[in-house]
């Protein structure tokens, strides 16, 4: 009777194992289902701040974002000081207070969505369509960097073809589904990082925030980039 009741219990243990296996193995995510998930919460977002910060080739500038939904971009600058670059989703100035000079660029559909990436919905539905999407090696989440108690799940996404402008993308995303860090590699093997921090949702920016003036004194070079669409 004993080792009928141990057998019975070895038996329930590993059942209830054998299920445990298959509830796991249902809920874990691939990774492109993780994306769509991180794409859905942006979708969620009318607008949103964070404090960003961009290092590139060792050089490294931080300062304000403000995103209004689907493509309104604004970063406010403290280093470079009172540098800004804004996109009403039409049209993009750069001004750069160190040569008193605004860059203004008329944005093709396809700028439009590249500026849209770095912030919202719309840029992930571009990434989803233009990248593979895998796990950078897990889909456990690990800290964000060495000695980060923050943990992220992290993303790696390749170009399918070379016509994007990154190679590859690091994307770290919190349990929020929130985007911390995008690493990426250029067409040109250059790394650019964008950190964001301090993210505060739907704190009702105005559209009046991309609507920029630039200083009267500074000299604007118009499509500097390309030729403007219409």
């Amino acid at each position: 009777m004993e080792m009928r009741r141990i057998t019975r219990i070895i038996m329930t243990l590993v059942v209830l194992l054998l299920l445990a296996g298959f509830v796991s193995a249902q809920e874990l995510l691939t990774a492109t289902a993780f994306f769509d998930q991180v794409s859905e919460r942006y979708g969620e977002i009318e607008d949103y701040t964070a404090q960003v910060t961009i290092t590139n080739d060792g050089s490294r500038s931080y300062g304000t974002l403000y995103y209004r939904s689907p493509n309104k971009i604004r970063i406010n600058f403290e280093e470079p000081e009172d540098q800004v670059i804004v996109s009403d989703g039409t049209r993009l100035q750069v001004y750069m207070p160190r040569f008193n000079v605004v860059l203004s660029q008329q944005l093709r559909e396809e700028s439009e969505e590249a500026m849209a990436a770095l912030a919202g919905e719309r840029g992930l539905e571009l990434l989803r369509r233009n990248y593979s999407i895998a796990y950078l090696d897990s889909p456990g989440m690990v800290p964000l960097e060495d000695q980060s108690g923050e943990m992220v799940t992290k993303l790696r996404l390749n170009w399918r073809n070379t016509g994007e402008g990154y190679r590859q993308l690091v994307i770290s995303v919190g349990e929020d589904r929130l985007i911390r860090r995008i690493a990426g590699v250029t067409v040109d093997y250059r790394e650019v990082q964008f950190d964001f921090r301090n993210i505060e949702l739907n704190p009702g920016v105005p559209a009046s925030r991309f609507d920029y003036q630039r200083p009267p004194s500074a000299n604007i070079y118009y499509d500097f980039l390309f030729e403007g669409e219409g």
